[in-house]
């Protein structure tokens, strides 16, 4: 278990005794659209809380304007109960290739965002770039989410977004995928498609159930369950990995990974594409 201990004046949080694990390669591995960094710190609105997040020698260091009540989210979002050494050591004996994308880049968490809004973001990634993805989301939050602190806004809840119609959303230039952002909203608000639901299933069945979406194919589906549920046995596939998995592992499936499939291809991507080894 790690600790928390709180500053004197309540408005940052430090965690010790985790695991370190890399900031940059956390925010930035695409897992994610809403971590920006500035200066020394990143920044996101997580939970309806503006956030900074650095490290300070060993303690990881969260500031904002928070309650203490709610320390225990942050150790849960970030994933600090999880032993990320031994789940490596036992990637790292499976094969060659994914051992040194373990030693490569160790220090990649996945983040346990909320379900929605992961949901909502992987929508929006699809045939989209990085950067573009980033600026459709802002929009969205900037238009229709609680403005938090200066300049900040927090994620809109499919509620929100249920009540608007394709054209509102052309404030957020999101091309096609408007009428699949609606049309999600509209299933996730009405509890045709009840979140609280998929944490529980067979991750088969929970796949299957996301796809009852407009616009939610297999990928869309595997992301939604690995980076909004958690559910580590879910294996993203995109153009990338299926060109790793035909090259280092032909014949195999990702259900040699294990149940920890999901990290094994946050490494296997990270250090591929990294190492430009395709």
């Amino acid at each position: 278990m790690v600790g928390v201990q709180i500053d004197e004046t309540g408005s940052s949080i430090q965690i010790i005794g985790a695991e370190k694990f890399n900031l940059e390669d956390t925010f930035e591995c695409g897992q994610c659209f809403r971590w920006d960094k500035m200066g020394s710190k990143y920044h996101c609105v997580v939970h309806g809380f503006e956030i900074w997040v650095y490290y300070k020698g060993k303690n990881l260091v969260i500031e904002g304007d928070f309650p203490e009540k709610i320390n225990d989210l942050w150790i849960e979002y970030f994933d600090l109960n999880l032993d990320y050494s031994k789940i490596r050591r036992d990637l790292s004996a499976i094969d060659p290739t994914l051992h040194k994308a373990c030693k490569f880049c160790p220090g990649i968490r996945i983040l346990r965002q909320e379900p929605w809004e992961t949901l909502c973001s992987f929508i929006i990634s699809q045939n989209n770039n990085i950067p573009r993805i980033k600026k459709i989301i802002s929009r969205l939050c900037e238009n229709f989410g609680n403005k938090i602190g200066e300049g900040s806004f927090s994620f809109p809840d499919a509620k929100t977004i249920s009540e608007l119609s394709e054209r509102d959303l052309e404030v957020i230039k999101s091309g096609f995928r408007a009428k699949y952002i609606i049309d999600a909203a509209n299933k996730v608000s009405s509890k045709e498609v009840d979140l609280e639901k998929v944490s529980s299933m067979d991750v088969c069945d929970a796949r299957k159930y996301l796809m009852k979406i407009k616009g939610v194919g297999p990928k869309v589906a595997e992301c939604t369950l690995l980076y909004g549920f958690h559910r580590m046995e879910a294996f993203p596939v995109d153009v990338w990995m299926r060109r790793v998995m035909e090259r280092y592992f032909p014949g195999k499936t990702p259900e040699i990974f294990g149940k920890y499939a999901g990290l094994a291809q946050q490494y296997l991507f990270h250090y591929t594409r990294s190492l430009s080894k395709l």
